[in-house]
């Protein structure tokens, strides 16, 4: 069986695949293929590859059409799926509520079409989950570009000269991204506190040596993954009148808040970043789905009365070598769960607690239940 890993754009630190995932992936039995300079972002050269046990192509279209199962990042252009061979297997984030054309291509092409994002959050596919993954990474950087926008610094500090106060953080949304945030911010000194929808995970927030804010905006609900449910107009407005006294008394504020395949709540109105000092930061990192924050604007730094607001759409590629270790590993558990040794080949049962939450085209159909709800 071969699997390729093709390039992805121009825009993209990360790579899906580096060369100790390779070596893995050849153990199990598979033909691995490489595009050529696949690694280029972060300095790894094809020889690497090769010394564990890749080929390269250096021809992406036939490798496209020959190739059973191809994995990467970032969802395909619409017409390169007609170049992807029938019956293979395409793995990748699609944004598949909003990428409606490309589903029904995959499923025209007939093309099995796993979704990355889809994978259940259930104790088996822990280690499949990269929509975990790379939000664990994500809200790590999202504290080390506020630290870096930030004129002050995080920790307190006992000086001869006096001693400087901690930054205050403020983390909304504490799903892994807002817990990673915390975290990150905790260790480098700061006095963090956090607010969610969801009043269960008080006691994740306070563990982390967070406070968690009391914001009371009525009964609210989570997804049978673990999100939080969209919030009313009227709760929205609840959560804003509580949320900005504690903005306008902190040096930084990080807004996680996503609803799965909608648009992102807007959360943090320009009411609220007037109230702030000027010199605040603020990083949105919902900005690729619409933003938490009035004025933000992806990939742009817009400073407006003073405070830094920070919009960048791919926060994992900040740390891209460690983002694209654990996406690999992410594929490689994916694709072990279900690799028939004997055979070499994947037993691919969409019945399957897994497949069934994440495979959305299938013999040339829309085989998902929430995307055909969708549709």
């Amino acid at each position: 069986m071969q699997i390729f890993f093709p390039k992805e754009n121009e825009f993209e630190s990360r790579v899906s695949v580096l060369p100790e995932t390779v070596n893995k992936l050849v153990e199990l039995g598979m033909d691995v293929e490489v595009e050529a300079s696949i690694g280029k972002t972060l300095h790894i050269s094809d020889d690497l590859y090769t010394s564990f046990g890749a080929s390269i192509s250096k021809d992406r279209d036939s490798s496209l059409s020959s190739s059973d199962v191809i994995c990467r990042i970032n969802k395909p252009e619409k017409e390169e799926i007609r170049l992807i061979k029938k019956n293979s297997i395409h793995i990748s984030f699609l944004d598949p509520f909003n990428e409606i054309e490309l589903v029904e291509e995959f499923a025209r092409s007939n093309i099995s079409a796993i979704s990355m994002e889809l994978i259940p959050r259930i104790t088996r596919a822990q280690k499949m989950d990269a929509l975990s993954s790379q939000a664990n990474l994500g809200g790590y950087a999202a504290v080390i570009e506020a630290s870096s926008c930030l004129s002050k610094s995080f920790p307190m500090m006992m000086t001869a000269a006096g001693t400087i106060s901690p930054s205050k953080v403020f983390v909304i949304g504490v799903g892994v991204a807002g817990l990673q945030a915390i975290a990150t911010a905790k260790r480098l000194g700061a006095r963090v506190e956090a607010f969610d929808t969801r009043p269960e995970v008080e006691e994740q927030v306070k563990s982390l040596g967070a406070r968690f804010v009391q914001i009371d905006i009525g009964e609210t609900e989570q997804t049978e993954q673990g999100y939080a449910k969209e919030l009313s107009k009227e709760q929205i407005k609840m959560q804003q009148e509580g949320m900005k006294k504690v903005c306008s008394q902190s040096d930084v504020v990080i807004t996680t808040a996503q609803v799965f395949g909608r648009p992102a709540p807007r959360i943090v109105t320009m009411e609220m970043i007037e109230a702030m000092k000027p010199g605040s930061v603020i990083i949105d990192m919902a900005v690729s789905s619409g933003g938490n924050v009035d004025g933000s604007i992806s990939d742009e730094h817009v400073i407006h009365n003073g405070v830094t607001i920070v919009g960048l759409s791919n926060l994992p590629g900040e740390v891209a070598f460690d983002a694209s270790l654990v996406y690999g590993n992410n594929l490689f558990n994916l694709l072990e769960e279900y690799w028939d040794s004997e055979n070499k080949e994947l037993n691919f049962d969409i019945s399957d607690e897994i497949l069934s939450g994440c495979v959305v085209t299938h013999d040339g159909d829309i085989v998902n239940a929430m995307v055909k709800d969708r549709i």
